[in-house]
């Protein structure tokens, strides 16, 4: 347990520069706390309790702003940053080296049976904001981008961004085992607007081209 505990404390000093002592983390960080936990209550959910898990779980998300059902299954290594407002569905299942950061949500679609809510893989990261939505899985090594509302299958090693999700970049480069630079992703809008603006400048200079030619023969024909 104790090694489990030493090893929570570990992932919070590689992932978040601002981590400066033991302490701070022991009492500053509601991830950890929110972790914590969960690990509770999922003991006790897989026991076949019901209420004293879901009480756990809304003890949790009263002090840390962050709601995990106990029936979610988080793997070892997961980092929740910030943390507010992230929520995380009963049959969501998060794979190692995981990194949750504020305002995302492991949602399902409907009022469906079994398993409805996403299957994160290792070393995922999921920026602020973003919604994953259903019973698929995000392929391991993928990145979501921070907004995007995901809502189909992400294969491994993809970066995923857009309302719905889409898939920008895949096996583009080589990912590490833990990306963090979420704040480096494709904007496929940007890029589509770019386009329309070159096209737009190459039909100006065309237009302005033909009106001189027809100027040109207008004088002559005077």
């Amino acid at each position: 347990m104790f090694e489990r505990l030493k090893k929570d404390i570990q992932v919070v000093f590689e992932r978040d520069p601002a981590a400066k002592s033991v302490l701070e983390v022991l009492l500053c960080y509601p991830g950890l706390h929110a972790i914590w936990l969960h690990r509770i209550a999922h003991r006790l959910y897989k026991r076949g309790w019901i209420v004293l898990p879901r009480l756990i779980s809304n003890f949790a998300r009263f002090l840390t702003g962050i709601e995990i059902h106990p029936g979610a299954k988080i793997g070892e290594g997961l980092f929740i940053d910030h943390g507010a407002g992230v929520v995380i569905g009963e049959t969501a299942e998060i794979g190692r080296n995981v990194t949750l950061y504020q305002g995302v949500t492991l949602g399902g679609t409907g009022k469906e049976k079994g398993k409805r809510h996403p299957t994160i893989g290792d070393n995922v990261v999921v920026a602020s904001g973003a919604k994953v939505l259903g019973s698929f899985k995000v392929g391991d090594n993928s990145k979501i981008g921070a907004g995007s509302v995901v809502l189909k299958e992400v294969p491994p090693n993809s970066t995923v961004v857009g309302i719905p999700g889409r898939v920008v970049v895949k096996d583009g480069k080589r990912i590490d085992d833990i990306d963090l630079e979420h704040n480096n992703l494709p904007d496929p809008v940007a890029e589509m607007l770019n386009c329309m603006q070159r096209k737009i400048e190459k039909l100006e200079a065309r237009i302005a081209q033909l009106e001189e030619e027809l100027n040109k023969h207008g004088a002559k024909s005077v």
